[in-house]
């Protein structure tokens, strides 16, 4: 979606530290305690949320709390893990 130009906003919702580390280029980060804020949210995009790997289950609640707030929502497959096997840059 990111190649294609399409209106896609990107949502880490890993730890502070970890989104520092290095995440998806663009991406804001919006960790469990600040869910709350919708910060960064928009309304006008997907929100394309994600979080450290498949087994994580951090990106799917977020999905479901903000769905329930009228915020278009997906999940990244595989979260920040398939993102760096997949070899994408990452910004720090």
């Amino acid at each position: 979606m990111m190649q294609q130009g399409e209106a896609i906003n990107v949502v880490d919702v890993r730890a502070a530290e970890d989104y520092a580390e290095g995440h998806i280029p663009g991406a804001i980060n919006l960790p469990k305690d600040q869910w709350r804020t919708l910060k960064g949210l928009r309304q006008d995009k997907i929100n394309v949320l994600y979080c450290y790997s498949h087994v994580c289950h951090l990106a799917a609640a977020a999905a479901v709390e903000f769905a329930g707030r009228g915020y278009p929502v997906m999940e990244l497959e595989g979260g920040f893990r398939v993102w760096k096997e997949g070899e994408f840059d990452v910004e720090k």
